[in-house]
């Protein structure tokens, strides 16, 4: 009886010893990709210049985001690529021309058969990167710098524009501006909430305890929601507009998270404007992760 039982466990030891641990893969999810676009005298070659020029630097992270849609397309096959992408602004700017140029940035490739999955596939990248040098072009030739409404773009409209309600589909938000929010058609406060960034309501935390200030007064963008849980934010190419204030991109970055964190937002990060090389990784980063 004891050399049955002896024999029993060395079994059950042996079995034990060789059991494979199987890891399961997270099923690829279908994209659905937002850029909105600040037009504002960020791009400016005269205003703000740089070296590669700040719409070079968005032309560069355009093309990495297209390329990541095209990496995922791959993995789901054609005929399961369902992927959404668009480029956008808000509100739309004045110019009919740089809306129609926009309106062809608009891919879903649901809508799509296998034939036209592949033509997308094929010219996304080259599509999005001479239809955004048109706009940027346009843009600094007539110095039609009519910005972009964030505050009131989070407040209004982002559930409706970059949210796809079927669970499928993971939600990102790709924010393209130098972090000095304004616009004209919003222009509030409450107590110490505010619709904007500016430097007239930041200078005042230009000093080494800026965050201890903020925290203690409150300082912040107006909160309008907090259904954001479905939706992930990245926001590149914040920049300072004095070197000497370089600050500001600290205070930004903080403001922003702390906005962002208050709208339930899923996951999020905040960056300075860097070199294209340093930027692609960062966006790969967020996109693979």
């Amino acid at each position: 009886m004891k050399k049955i039982f002896y024999l029993c466990t060395l079994v059950l030891l042996f079995s034990c010893g060789n059991k494979k641990e199987v890891t399961v893969k997270p099923k690829e999810k279908q994209l659905n990709i937002s850029i909105l676009l600040d037009l504002s005298d960020r791009i400016s070659t005269t205003r703000c210049p740089a070296t590669p020029e700040h719409y070079q630097r968005d032309l560069e992270i355009v093309k990495t985001v297209t390329e990541y849609f095209k990496s995922n397309m791959n993995k789901l096959t054609a005929w399961k690529a369902k992927g959404k992408i668009r480029v956008f602004f808000s509100p739309p700017p004045s110019s009919s021309t740089i809306n129609e140029i926009a309106g062809s940035l608009k891919i879903d490739c649901s809508k799509l058969e296998n034939k036209m999955r592949k033509q997308v596939y094929d010219t996304i990248t080259t599509l999005f990167g001479n239809s955004l040098t048109q706009i940027y072009n346009q843009t600094n030739a007539t110095s039609a710098w009519e910005g972009s409404d964030i505050w009131r773009f989070f407040k209004n409209d982002v559930r409706d524009y970059c949210e796809d309600q079927d669970t499928t589909y993971r939600n990102i938000l790709i924010i393209l501006t130098d972090g000095y929010l304004y616009h004209q058609q919003s222009d509030y406060n409450k107590d110490n909430r505010y619709s904007y960034l500016l430097t007239k309501n930041m200078k005042q935390f230009r000093n080494q305890n800026w965050k201890q200030q903020i925290d203690e007064s409150d300082f912040g963008l107006m909160t309008e929601r907090n259904d954001l849980q479905n939706l992930e934010v990245l926001v590149l190419e914040l920049c300072a507009e004095n070197s000497n204030n370089k600050i500001d991109e600290d205070i930004m970055k903080y403001v922003l998270g702390k906005w962002f964190s208050e709208m339930k937002v899923a996951k999020y990060q905040v960056y300075s404007s860097d070199l294209p090389s340093n930027t692609k990784v960062r966006v790969e980063n967020f996109l693979n992760n």
